[in-house]
């Protein structure tokens, strides 16, 4: 809707200064013909010429900020047992069963005995610890970092559609000249024209 606006005044502009143009010219043709050709050479010399802007499209670019983003992460690390062959549970069985078998009957039987119940002794301890030992688990806190990127769009100029007698050119521009700009031998001559 604004663009059509625009337009709309563009044309009405443009109607206006036809009908200037054309009331200076049926004045200018009822002068004298010498002082109509010094006002004519004076006014070419003077004059600015200015194009009727067609078109204004903004060219943008993108542009990418990284940055880093972090956080805290709670991590936790299992770590195997210190004893994993559980050489003091079987140990300690060994003995233990040992003193109990040597309890039990005399003579040969005594030493049979003795060493049944270390041998029964230490696998029993190594099951009971075995059953008792889970892995070492620990919690730390490490810092995460990661890379995103935020892109951000920006205006690095314009291409400008003019219309100067009858011929339609397209110029880059650094900003938006408005309805008009300046031109010589029908090309831009003047980007800062308004």
């Amino acid at each position: 809707m604004k663009r059509l606006m625009v337009n709309a005044l563009q044309v009405g502009i443009a109607a206006a200064l036809a009908m200037g143009i054309s009331a200076c010219n049926r004045n200018a043709s009822a002068d004298a013909g010498v002082a109509n050709a010094t006002s004519t050479a004076t006014a070419a010399d003077n004059g600015a010429k200015y194009a009727r802007v067609v078109s204004v499209d903004p060219v943008r670019k993108t542009v990418n900020n990284p940055r880093q983003v972090c956080h805290d992460e709670v991590v936790s690390h299992s770590e195997a047992p210190k004893d994993q062959h559980q050489i003091a549970g079987t140990a300690i069985g060994a003995v233990a069963g040992g003193l109990l078998g040597h309890q039990v009957g005399g003579g040969k039987g005594k030493t049979l005995a003795t060493v049944a119940g270390a041998v029964a002794g230490g696998y029993a301890g190594k099951k009971i610890q075995q059953n008792r030992q889970h892995p070492n688990v620990t919690t730390t806190t490490e810092r995460k970092c990661e890379t995103v990127n935020d892109t951000s769009t920006k205006v690095v100029g314009y291409n400008v559609r003019y219309e100067y007698n009858g011929v339609t050119r397209t110029v880059r521009m650094d900003h938006d000249p408005g309805d008009r700009v300046q031109v010589q031998e029908g090309v831009v001559a003047v980007s800062d024209a308004h």
